[in-house]
């Protein structure tokens, strides 16, 4: 794995695999986290993605589990702040891909923000709805 710009942009269903150890991809959301302490990856989201990672923990995992990421991994995040024309561009998004593909409407922001704000820059995903939207996904 090859990642130019040494950053990457992670999302919900990788943060979760990471801190739930009876997740199918847990071992490998820790294989890649430990990829990207060796190579000084940056990692990227949003506070979409924070939002909702917190309440998937807190639901399906723990209080314990979720207060894990806030003082854990979220500290090291770099989280991208945007403005609404980030939330109408991805209205659009929406609106246009949602009819044939099921996307949330916090995948067309992330969507948004990749293309247009960080370059393309590859993502570390375990669901497919990345991968529909055409954006480089790792594994």
């Amino acid at each position: 794995m090859i990642l130019p710009q040494n950053k990457v942009f992670c999302d919900t269903s990788f943060f979760f695999s990471s801190l739930y150890p009876d997740d199918s991809n847990y071992e490998k959301a820790i294989e890649l986290l430990k990829y990207c302490k060796k190579h000084k990856l940056a990692i990227y989201t949003t506070w979409d993605i924070v939002s909702e990672t917190i309440t998937l923990l807190r639901y399906r995992a723990s209080y314990k589990t979720a207060l894990e990421f806030l003082d854990k991994i979220k500290p090291v995040l770099y989280i991208v702040h945007f403005d609404d024309s980030v939330r109408t561009s991805a209205e659009e998004v929406f609106k246009k891909l949602s009819r044939d593909k099921k996307i949330s409407f916090c995948d067309a922001v992330s969507f948004v923000v990749i293309t247009h704000m960080l370059d393309n820059i590859p993502c570390f995903s375990f669901d497919r709805d990345f991968k529909t939207l055409g954006l480089t996904v790792y594994p």
